[in-house]
């Protein structure tokens, strides 16, 4: 038969990159190219499309549901219209740099948008404000893609590399990085690296640097076979049928080839130059294409009457197998006995729940017996039509027994530094704390290291050329302190002074050879280094050895203030083989002193540690995963210390709406005070330029959140009262004990005891305040209230008065009766603090 002939192209941009799609219920085209319109044409009309006017300029990336589309642009932008009508809805996302491909998940609720930022977004097309990102990535993407069943999306990135992340949990995970799979472009390359999935899910395509295009199988992600000898130039454009029977491919020598999947073998050569997008109809025998031209052609017939059998088969099975190709049903999911056994067995190994993998499935064995009418009477027949011996045990015992324990790794907190990052691009945080940051950047032969400070007045910021690649850094008002862990050397620590009365005063060491450093601590005394053979290293801070010994759990960080270091490490193994717990140890090493010795650390089940460090009057404090930053309670006394959260950053007011998507990266604890950086979004770390730091008051978590809605205003208001009351109560306590261990164990000054007076009258006024809500509630409060007066410190008798006003003020007079009764008692001694009178 011959070729149908070749429709008349439409001019539908100017000349440069055009994009183009089909909605899914394949009524309406959509383009865009270098100029700011967008063409919608209906499919089967050949009348003029709607053009709409409102886009920016250069749209490089576009996807569609069958209610909106959403045009990707060179300003960054990624503006949402409506389908029908073209109306610009709203603004969805906008990036810093160039907007290069759109993806739309399965569901059609969530937008990926790859741009030239090293972060993929996947946005909320309901709610804009949920973000999920996918942040592995070292270099700009390209192309991103879902796979048809909602499992994976493949980012294709311009240094030659296809990250695959998985989607069945709540955020993305990265399950492989696949290098030298697609060929390294510049963004504005008109060739493509995209990742084009089989309709069946079970396989992908990609054009290879070879113009060659290699089929890959999901789950074992290796390459099956190839289509080969076709191009002569830069392959541009790849496409499955809907079926999967056909592959449509384009290239810069100006031709488009279609292709039979099942035997790789060419059906049908069109000339067509230029084409740099394709897309099937999804239903119809249609192919549309775009040119760097501008033009749009419109294949209605697009397969001869030879060639229409192929596009009217059910989904076909991906090319993947050897041999011939078994069709399946209509029902994709359904019919697995009709797929090829190893069909079944690769699209089982896409999960991540595997039965072939956990119980050693052998596919060979299922092609002895046939089970026609699926009663499962051959299930354990070996080739003779005898029951094999598989129902016997292993001589090693039950491969289930085998394998979960072969499964049971020990679940360890990995080393932290604290204040560092890791590496996005070419650049990280090797510390950020109240004095000021370190940064390093990657030069490929070497790193630059940028030390800034906040208070300039006090400190110059200082660069330097680093050889050494180091790794890690503290930084404090009296120096700075680097380590690295080279592959070919010993480990290294450098310390450098901000100022010094002599010549050099910097120093240098090595560890011996094979210990590296797992984490490094900078006080105003001393210099800690945790290792990887679990010896904790204390210096001076010129250089001179000070201590070393070995820890009794592994290592995991380090923290230093004064005199005191705390060391913290993963517990001992439970008897499942895995451990859940961290052991933290506090010790004054000048005074040879443990203050506590391999207690636990407060972390929850399922979280981690994010950052451990001393507050500026020296308790220790740890962050974790949940938001919550807690103190260390009477570290100095061992045996009695405990961990007190201060804040719970997700009961912050400014997320009571449920609106702001944000998470904190701790800094310090000062002046009373939480200082951290908002991560806006998904962010998990700090980036460039550094941001601005926040503060947040301390909020003891023991109620809901302040300013709930409540059902009578007055109450509510009330119990808000009283709650914000509690809170500053318990606050008050914890904060006042932690002043009292200072105070008792240093030389208090007369400022630092007329703070302790303050703090106590502080605490006896917030109890006054709520002695008179418990009046105003009504007599029946009398017992509550008795209790508040008795808890008051008040030691020179003026508050136990005050209560006793407050007692007139509303008429409670068996309440002040009380309270006088409990005066006298406190003033003859006869008041016992344990015991309420």
């Amino acid at each position: 038969m011959s070729e149908p002939m070749r429709p008349r192209g439409r001019p539908a941009h100017t000349p440069g990159p055009t994009v183009l799609t089909y909605t899914p219920d394949g009524r309406y085209i959509i383009t865009g190219g270098s100029n700011s319109a967008i063409r919608i044409y209906t499919v089967g009309q050949d009348g003029e499309p709607k053009t709409v006017e409102e886009g920016a300029d250069g749209h490089l990336g576009i996807g569609a549901t069958n209610e909106y589309f959403f045009m990707g642009a060179e300003d960054g932008t990624v503006w949402q219209y409506e389908v029908h009508s073209g109306r610009m809805e709203k603004l969805l996302v906008r990036c810093a740099l160039p907007v290069r491909d759109i993806g739309i998940t399965k569901d059609r609720e969530w937008v990926a948008v790859a741009s030239d930022e090293l972060t993929v977004k996947l946005v909320n097309i309901e709610d804009m404000t949920k973000v999920k990102y996918l942040r592995e990535q070292a270099k700009g993407t390209k192309h991103i893609t879902f796979d048809p069943n909602g499992r994976f999306v493949a980012v294709s990135c311009t240094d030659g590399i296809v990250y695959l992340y998985s989607l069945d949990a709540e955020e993305p995970e990265l399950v492989r990085k696949l290098d030298g799979v697609i060929r390294r472009l510049e963004p504005e390359d008109e060739a493509t690296a995209r990742v084009v999935w089989h309709p069946d899910g079970t396989a992908f395509a990609t054009a290879e640097a070879t113009r060659d295009v290699a089929v890959f199988s999901v789950g074992e992600w290796k390459k099956e076979m190839t289509f080969s000898g076709g191009h002569n130039g830069d392959i541009t454009a790849v496409s499955w049928s809907p079926n999967g029977a056909l592959l449509v491919t384009a290239a810069k020598d100006g031709q488009v080839l279609l292709w039979d999947s099942k035997t790789q073998k060419i059906l049908r050569q069109y000339d067509l130059p230029n084409v740099i997008n394709v897309d099937w109809h999804p239903t119809k025998n249609a192919l549309s294409l775009t040119t760097s031209d501008g033009e749009l052609f419109i294949y209605d017939g697009f397969l001869s009457k030879d060639h229409q059998p192929f596009l009217q088969k059910p989904l076909q099975a991906a090319p993947i197998f050897p041999g011939a190709l078994t069709e399946i049903s209509d029902n994709a999911r359904r019919p697995l006995a009709n797929r090829p056994k190893e069909a079944q067995r690769r699209e089982r190994l896409g999960s991540p729940d595997s039965l072939d993998d956990i119980l050693g499935y052998d596919e060979d064995m299922d092609d002895f017996v046939d089970d026609d009418d699926g009663a499962g009477y051959a299930e354990g027949l070996n080739g003779h039509g005898k029951r094999t011996n598989g129902h016997l045990d292993d001589i090693d015992g039950h491969v289930g027994k085998r394998v979960l324990a072969s499964f049971a790794k020990p679940n360890v907190h990995l080393p932290l530094q604290p204040g560092s990052t890791p590496w996005r691009g070419n650049r990280r945080y090797l510390c950020l704390n109240l004095t000021g940051a370190v940064w390093t950047v990657d030069q490929e032969t070497h790193n630059t290291v940028t030390v800034e400070f906040y208070d300039r007045e006090l400190h110059r910021d200082f660069h330097f050329t680093d050889p050494y690649l180091y790794d890690r850094a503290c930084l404090n008002e009296h120096g700075a302190l680097f380590s690295n862990n080279p592959s070919d050397g010993p480990a290294t620590i450098f310390y450098r002074p901000h100022e010094t009365w002599t010549t050099r005063a910097d120093w240098r060491t090595q560890l011996p050879e094979g210990e590296h450093i797992r984490a490094l601590a900078l006080s105003e005394s001393y210099i800690v280094a945790v290792t990887t053979k679990d010896y904790v290293r204390v210096y001076t801070l010129y250089g001179t050895p000070f201590k070393v010994y070995r820890q009794k759990s592994p290592a995991v960080t380090c923290a230093a203030w004064r005199d005191y270091v705390m060391t913290i490490g993963n517990g001992p193994l439970g008897s499942d083989g895995r451990t859940a717990t961290l052991r933290y140890s506090v010790e004054n090493v000048k005074r040879d002193e443990i203050c506590q010795n391999e207690d636990v650390v407060a972390i929850p089940e399922g979280s981690e540690l994010k950052s451990v460090f001393f507050s500026d009057r020296g308790d220790p404090c740890i962050y974790d995963s949940e938001g919550v930053l807690l103190v260390l309670q009477h570290w100095r006394t061992p045996g009695q210390a405990r961990w007190v959260p201060l804040l719970d950053t997700k009961q912050l007011e400014r997320l009571a709406t449920g609106r702001k998507e944000e998470t904190y990266w701790p800094i310090a604890v000062a002046q009373d005070k939480f200082h951290c950086i908002i991560l806006k979004g998904g962010d998990r770390y700090p980036y460039f330029p550094r941001p601005m730091l926040s503060e947040f008051e301390f909020r003891i978590p023991i109620s809901d959140k302040p300013g709930k809605a409540q059902e009578d205003e007055e109450e509510g208001a009330s119990r808000n009262d009283n709650m914000r009351l509690e809170e500053s109560f318990v606050r008050g306590n914890v904060l006042l004990s932690l002043f009292k261990d200072l105070i008792s164990s240093t030389h208090a000054t007369a400022t630092q005891r007329a703070e302790l007076s303050r703090k106590e009258l502080e605490l006896d006024k917030v109890l006054l305040q709520l002695l008179a809500i418990e009046c105003r509630e009504g007599e029946d409060r009398g017992m509550k209230a008795l209790e508040l007066v008795h808890m008051m410190k008040d030691r020179n008798g003026k508050m136990v008065e005050a209560a006793v006003k407050v007692a007139q003020r509303y008429g409670r007079g068996v309440l002040e009766d009380k309270i006088r009764d409990l005066a006298e008692r406190r003033y003859t001694g006869e008041d016992d603090d344990d015991e309420l009178a």
